[in-house]
């Protein structure tokens, strides 16, 4: 039982590096910010999942008392990461995209970030960048 577990947590550190080292490769190489937002909320992600598993198996097999907080933070870890990738995509299109560039959505459709239901942008709910993005713009 023993030598399953050390390959099971071998296992999961290396799969764990993987992830992480393809991540971090990715947020350096990608050309552009939209793309190079995936890179940590994808591969970076699961390589800290990787290695947080690993952690939890080996105080289940190998320590007097298990440690269920590696279990907590990458619980917290998978909810988050997604939400915050969200988050800044949609600053990024609000800050440097124009609606007429998005792709059409189809008809009697909207971007939902763009939507009739909004009446001010972004940029309008932040006096302060307004000017400065809108300078930047021209």
């Amino acid at each position: 039982m023993e030598y399953f577990a050390e390959i099971l947590i071998t296992a999961l550190l290396v799969l764990g590096g993987i992830f992480g080292l393809v991540g971090s490769f990715g947020l350096v190489k990608l050309p552009d910010q939209m793309t190079r937002l995936h890179a940590p909320t994808k591969a970076a992600t699961l390589g800290v999942g990787g290695i947080l598993m690993a952690s939890l198996c080996w105080f289940f097999f190998f320590s007097d008392h298990s440690s269920w907080h590696e279990l907590l933070i990458t619980l917290f870890l998978f909810l988050t990461a997604p939400v915050t990738g969200l988050m800044i995509a949609k600053t990024n299109m609000h800050l440097t995209w124009r609606p007429e560039e998005l792709p059409d959505p189809g008809e009697d459709r909207n971007w939902a970030t763009f939507g009739q239901s909004a009446d001010r942008s972004l940029m309008d709910a932040v006096p302060e960048v307004d000017k400065a993005v809108r300078d930047h713009r021209e």
